[in-house]
């Protein structure tokens, strides 16, 4: 049912400065007056004997960034593609599934409406914060001041990397998993900044890691990152666990990003619990959740932040000089999403842990070596140490696309504590997952 209050006011609509066309004809008076007459111009019109090459030099903080682990994967990819050859994807955690009708139809409703055509604010229209307020209130117990404690992102990447831009500088440092999501770490580097990976696979010993890096680093590190449940080795965690990360951060001084992306998919009546449910997390941090998992819809770039006022505040600075917001129909339709298809985003946890399961029981026939996850959209498996021995990680997997059509990602993409492992996304239906084990299989025969 269409809300009235969907449709933002004029109040919404970003204002942009009026020019004072007097000081702009100063201006042009000025530089008139400071130009040299014609007379006075060298002459730089004759040829040079010898042609220069012009060469782009780029900023360090883009010289800074590794080549792409990915690349070599999506190139042949989108070769065999081009060749009509039916390649099992598990590589991307693009969800394969659509979202629901009546959203679709909201956005089509919605885009309308002249109204909703215009500059939209960078922080996102009050509903759409106000409705991601309801739904951490109703989930997780949490309350939040939908004007000062919530801003709507262009996707959480988007967010997440305009929120390092604001808080890091040169000098600055990071703590982040590892393995990592490749973004917890550039967004990092391109904000001028200094990363400290620690291996998140026991909990408590990542906590005492974090510890001591505080201890003995100076200056200590300005910024923690976590993510749970963990993309891509799928860890994931209890609330106590964010306690701890509370009481760390106001030990020590260090303010908290907690990237929740995977907070709509768990499996086997697990629920992922958020950081900021903890007692005092908005004093030290923000969470970053986004419509693109749960809901299915990833390409329309659905991301919010929640959290202490002070970062979401240094959040929305940036964000204002960037950007002028998301297209206001989606921002309408994504207020649909959240009111209507809670069940649906339900069904669709049970979708992946049906996916989950076939892959897993492929994967043991196989002799693979993984844990089962209780979350987010992937497997992340240790692959036979027989081929561990004669090849690298990025090789095993190149030979799975060559040679079995199955696409997956290699551990190494995300930090060398990935050697040995793939990580195999769960987006493919059960008979393409059935059908990806057997060419493996074959592939290794």
């Amino acid at each position: 049912m269409a809300h009235e209050t969907d449709i933002p006011s004029d109040d919404d609509a970003q204002l942009q400065p009026p020019q004072d066309q007097n000081a702009a004809a100063d201006a042009d008076v000025s530089s008139a007056d400071s130009m040299p007459l014609a007379d006075d111009v060298p002459d730089h019109t004759e040829p040079t004997t010898e042609p220069v090459e012009f060469k782009v030099d780029t900023a360090q903080r883009v010289k800074r960034l590794p080549p792409y682990m990915f690349g070599r994967i999506n190139n042949l990819l989108y070769q065999k593609r081009r060749a009509g050859e039916d390649v099992i994807d598990m590589g991307m955690g693009n969800p394969s599934d659509p979202p629901q009708q009546l959203v679709v139809d909201k956005l089509a409703e919605a885009a309308a409406n002249p109204r909703v055509h215009g500059y939209s604010k960078s922080n996102g229209i009050q509903n759409l914060r106000r409705e991601v307020a309801t739904k951490y209130s109703r989930k997780y117990g949490v309350t939040l001041d939908p004007d000062e404690e919530v801003i709507v992102c262009l996707g959480s990447k988007e967010g997440f990397s305009h929120m390092c831009l604001a808080l890091m500088g040169p000098g600055d440092t990071a703590i982040v998993p590892a393995p990592y999501f490749p973004v917890h770490t550039y967004a990092v580097a391109l904000a001028g900044g200094n990363v400290i990976s620690l291996e998140v696979n026991d909990s408590e010993k990542f906590l005492q890691n974090v510890a001591y890096t505080c201890q003995h680093l100076y200056p200590k590190p300005k910024l923690l990152i976590i993510n749970y449940p963990h993309n891509p080795s799928t860890v994931t965690v209890e609330q106590g666990f964010y306690d701890e990360v509370v009481k760390l951060a106001k030990r020590y001084g260090f303010m908290v990003i907690s990237d929740f992306a995977y907070a709509d998919v768990a499996f086997d009546g697990y629920q992922p619990p958020s950081f900021l449910s903890s007692p005092g997390a908005s004093d030290v941090g923000v969470e970053f959740t986004t419509m693109s998992k749960g809901y299915n819809m990833a390409g329309w770039r659905i991301g919010f932040c929640s959290g202490n006022r002070e970062m979401i505040k240094a959040l929305a600075t940036i964000k204002g000089y960037y950007d002028y917001g998301m297209f206001q129909a989606v921002q309408v339709a994504a207020i649909m999403a959240l009111r209507e298809t809670e069940d649906a985003v339900l069904e669709q946890s049970r979708i992946y842990e049906s996916r989950r399961n076939v892959l897993c029981e492929g994967l043991s026939r196989l002799g693979w070596d993984f844990e089962v996850p209780k979350a987010g959209m992937f497997v992340w498996a240790r692959f036979p140490q027989e081929w561990q021995d004669q090849m690298s990680t990025m090789d095993f997997a190149m030979k799975l696309l060559e040679e079995g059509n199955v696409a997956v990602s290699p551990g190494t993409g995300f930090g060398t504590t990935g050697e040995g492992y793939l990580r195999m996304a769960l987006v493919e239906n059960e008979n393409r997952l059935r059908q990806g084990v057997r060419q493996i299989k074959a592939c290794l025969k």
